[in-house]
This record gives structure tokens, sequence and C-alpha cells, in this order.
């Protein structure tokens, strides 16, 4: 896992605010009758008190796809799609469980939602690109602290897809009253769960276009979805109104996505680079404004106060 930084000094003179402007807004905090409790996280500590710029895991096989940092208990976590459970990666390399589920098959993207204390699991099955099957899409819920068990909501069931329909829930973002979106990569679906843990489809892009992979939410109500080299945008109340962003220039194998100083950086998994994109016409357009490569294919990232960690999953790497 490293850190990156982006050389342009547009971008560099912004990265002292990342840890203000992550998540790109806030919103305010849900009623006292909400279905889940809403908590005020503390600031995340400062980065270059807790982390090195490299982190190399004491073993590998995990295979950790997706990264997120837990700004109210101050770690770094990383998903399994070997093995399932959540871990625990410290600065020094450890690595330690955190969620252990004998139902988290594939556990790809996750979420730190700190006001209400749970962590947010896509949980696929990475079989489904190897040996074949139905694979699964389901959204593992933990409390965020403890790691114990919340909820399992079965997103497959609500598709209504039919019993030859294909399935790999791959990430998953929330909105500020606790309402979850998970991302469909075979479905090319995405899904909608409450803050009471009622599922429903969202939106089936229907172009035959590659499907989605990461996403994240923007508070002008509507989530930005990455799907292959393209970015689309997708309203919260009119999905059907989805709309690809224009951009200056193709952005291939986009996978995860985070806010970082008021900027969407997008990981690409093919090219080895993060891109920094910014817009000023509420996302019909983008613009790039930062660009940083790396070496080993990555595919996630997290933001730790004003810098960036890309995870290196080496998906060849089984022991």
């Amino acid at each position: 896992m490293r850190r990156v930084s982006f050389p342009t000094a547009a971008f560099a003179a912004l990265l002292a605010l990342a840890g203000l402007l992550v998540g790109c807004g806030g919103g305010s905090e849900p009623p006292a009758s909400a279905p889940i409790p809403a908590t005020e996280p503390p600031p995340a500590p400062p980065a270059a008190a807790m982390l090195p710029d490299e982190i190399v895991a004491e073993r590998g096989g995990f295979i950790p796809e997706g990264v997120e940092f837990d700004m109210m208990n101050g770690r770094l976590l990383t998903g399994s799609l070997s093995e399932g459970s959540v871990y625990e990666v410290h600065p020094d390399g450890r690595v330690t469980p955190l969620v252990e589920d004998e139902e988290l098959v594939s556990s790809v993207g996750i979420e730190a939602d700190e006001p209400r204390d749970r962590l947010l699991v896509a949980n696929a099955d990475r079989s489904v690109f190897q040996s074949g099957g139905m694979g699964q899409a389901k959204l593992g819920v933990y409390n965020l602290t403890t790691g114990e068990r919340i909820a399992m909501v079965d997103l497959a069931a609500v598709a209504d897809a039919g019993d030859d329909a294909v399935h790999f829930a791959n990430d998953v973002a929330v909105t500020d009253d606790g309402t979850a979106y998970v991302t469909d990569t075979r479905l090319n679906a995405l899904y909608r769960v409450t803050a009471d843990y009622e599922a429903s489809l969202f939106h089936r892009f229907d172009d035959g276009g590659a499907g989605p992979n990461g996403i994240v939410h923007h508070p002008g109500g509507y989530l930005l979805v990455a799907r292959g080299a393209t970015l689309w945008k997708v309203p919260l109340d009119d999905p059907a109104a989805s709309s690809e962003v224009t951009l200056p220039q193709e952005v291939p194998g986009q996978d995860g996505m985070v806010w970082s100083a008021g900027r969407l950086a997008i990981v690409s998994n093919s090219a080895n680079q993060v891109v920094a994109l910014t817009s000023d016409d509420d996302w019909a357009t983008a613009s790039v404004a930062g660009v940083a490569p790396f070496e080993i294919q990555g595919t996630t990232a997290a933001v730790v106060g004003d810098d960036v960690y890309v995870v290196h999953p080496h998906f060849a790497d089984e022991d």
C-alpha cells in the first residue's frame, strides 16, 4: 500500500485541504428516531504521525482489493477477495482481522460510515471471474468499532433478473441519511439499501457498456459511477436520467474512487495511475487536475489526512 502524490502545482496547492474536503461536503445528522443511531466521529489524526509512505503487509494471499481509512478508530482497513474477512493493516505491516463472517465470500469494496459506526462491505464471489458460476451480490453491514455483524442484505434477491443472472457486488457508497448504493458489475446494475436495510434495484444500465465498478455520492443529489473508461452521473431522484460525464481524455480501467481536496480521485487499474478530476458544471463535464503514476497494479484508494493511499492487491499472489 503506497501513498501517492500529485506532481502538478495546481493539485499540490490544495493537497493540504484534503482532510477538510473528503466526502465533498457534509450533511445534517439523521433525526433521533432514525433506524440507525447517529454519532459524531472525531477528526482523523494527522497522517504524517500515523502512517509511513509505504506499508507492506506481513503476508500475502488475502488479495486486498478494497481499502478504507476508518477515521473514528484511526486505522486502515482492507477487504479480501480470497478470504472474505475484513482486516486492519497496521503501519508495521501486521494484518489482523476485524470482521470474520462465514457468509463473506469475497469482500470487495468497503465503506466506513463513521457517523453511524458502521462498516459496509460489498460481498461478492470472485470465482465468477475464474471458474464461472453465478456469483453473488450482498451487502454486509458491521459495527465499525467491534466488527460485529449488524445485517447481511441479499441484493441479488431483489434484482428480478432471472435464474441465469450473474452477479458481482463491487463497491458501495453511503449518503448522509445512511442509505447505501452498491454496484453489481456483472448485472450492470445499482442497488439501493435503506437505513433499515430494505433493498431494491435502483438502476440497471441497458446500453451494453461496461459494468459499474467504483461509486461515490455527491451531496448535490447524485452518484458518480465508474464504468470501464467512462464516468457516469446518476441522479438519486431520477436514475433513468443517468448520463455520461464528458471527460477531456479517456481514463481507462476506472476502479475505486474517493473525494480528496474537493476533487474526484480515480484509480486506474490498467494505466497504473490515479487521476484527479474537477468539475465546474455539476459534473456534466470534468477536467483533469492532476495525475499520479505508480508501478504495480492498484485498484482502490483511501484518503488519510492530506494523503491518498493506493492498495496493490497482487491478484496472482496466493500465498
